[in-house]
């Protein structure tokens, strides 16, 4: 969990605009370098041209990039770990991921590029502590700072005279209007079952609240617990009144950002890396796409914002490790932090860089992550991988069954129980 002062700490001195550059202490390299990482679609480009500038610095390396497809890199990034072939350095998801791996021996620290580069000044503190350090060590370099909201189509919210809703009965009503004209509210492409987690994160955080769904994410709660089996109610209601695009399972997340892009869909609840999908789809941010906080829904429960840390680690078993680690100070530079967070549509983490150039939805979101009493992980970042695929697979079978949920619950904590036994 990443605190409020953190947030005030990121986002304030994120929109301070400093722009003084770390120091890159890189000898020269020689050799093999392997690099993998799960930008293979949307995102793969602005990766590779900074691979490609690191790779220009240093000609003295032999460069092999493997790009992965987004949901089986969490697969195959574990069988070359564990076959002992891994690449030298890799992008991954900070939080339970990072613990997990840390915890079988498969990281290498990076203290000392840490310290050599000073790089406690260029992040925020509570990033620090949160995406970069495990078990005492440093073996993380934070690349991106996302968070998770509503975004919508502006055209289609003013024809049908919505207005943005702040609580959970105004969303409804919202959804309502929409169901009216014969537009479905929400878009959700579940196929590759992560976009479907956000629904359940957002509405547990806002009626059971982030110190209950910790405990939940680390086995110390119940899937059958009311706090659980209300959120599910709460979604299938909206399901159930048909405000979903239908199929849900059917598409995969560009599917369902197109749908609001073209106006076939309202509203979809993402993170904000869908603000590059919509630039590449010529939306301008403000104008024809904009943004809402997951309303409230329990007044007295602490308002949380959600979503993912992207960083780039060093295996233990990497064959050139220096190129490794010389890659991850190469991402300190502010330069090369701004060109993901520009082209990608993310928060640049480092305090170095120059936001000034942040457009207006970037900017509000930015204050939105300023008010928020706690950051959280999001599902699947939040608890151990194996419980992980427990959850995620429930959130795709509920939104091809939404009315079986309390029964499907009854099994999901019985093998969420079984999997965090087997990890004692």
């Amino acid at each position: 969990m990443l605190s409020r002062r953190f947030i005030l700490a990121v986002v304030l001195v994120l929109l301070a605009g400093l722009t003084v550059a770390p120091a890159l202490t890189q000898d020269d390299l020689m050799g093999d370098f392997t690099l993998s990482h799960y930008f293979g679609g949307f995102g793969g480009q602005y990766i590779e041209q900074i691979v490609d500038d690191f790779i220009a610095a240093n000609p003295g390396l032999m460069h092999a990039e493997s790009p992965v497809d987004h949901e089986q890199f969490k697969t195959s990034i574990l069988v070359q770990l564990a076959g002992g072939n891994p690449p030298d350095t890799f992008s991954y998801w900070a939080g339970a991921r990072i613990q997990f791996i840390v915890d079988d021996g498969f990281l290498m620290p990076i203290d000392d590029i840490w310290e050599a580069n000073d790089m406690d000044s260029q992040f925020p503190q509570a990033v620090i502590d949160t995406a970069a350090t495990y078990d005492m060590h440093k073996y993380a370099l934070p690349l991106t700072l996302h968070w998770v909201g509503m975004f919508y189509n502006v055209a289609l919210f003013e024809q049908v005279g919505a207005m943005v809703p702040t609580t959970w009965d105004e969303l409804v009503d919202v959804a309502e209007k929409f169901e009216m004209a014969g537009i479905p509210a929400f878009s959700l492409g579940s196929l590759d079952r992560w976009p479907a987690q956000f629904w359940f994160d957002m509405i547990l955080l806002r009626t059971a609240g982030n110190d209950y769904r910790e405990k939940l994410m680390n086995g110390d709660a119940s899937y059958t617990d009311p706090e659980v089996v209300r959120a599910f109610g709460l979604w299938n209601d909206l399901v159930q009144a048909g405000y979903f695009y239908p199929d849900a399972n059917a598409y995969s997340y560009p599917d369902s950002a197109g749908f609001v892009a073209n106006g076939e869909a309202a509203m979809t609840l993402m993170g904000t890396w869908i603000g590059g999908f919509f630039a590449e789809s010529e939306m301008t941010p403000g104008e024809d796409y904009d943004y809402f906080s997951f309303p409230t829904i329990d007044e007295d429960t602490p308002r949380a914002s959600l979503g993912p840390i992207d960083t780039f680690v060093v295996s233990a078993d990497a064959a050139n490790p220096d190129a490794a680690k010389a890659f991850l100070v190469h991402l300190t530079n502010p330069d090369v932090q701004w060109a993901f967070a520009e082209g990608a549509g993310n928060l640049a983490p480092s305090l170095m860089v120059d936001t000034s150039n942040y457009n207006d939805v970037v900017a509000r979101i930015a204050g939105e992550i300023a008010e928020s009493a706690v950051y959280a992980f999001n599902y699947d970042l939040a608890t151990p991988p194996p419980v992980a695929e427990v959850g995620l697979n429930s959130f795709s079978e509920f939104m091809a069954n939404p009315g079986d949920y309390e029964a499907m619950l009854e099994r999901v904590q019985a093998d969420a129980a079984a999997e965090f036994a087997g990890m004692e």
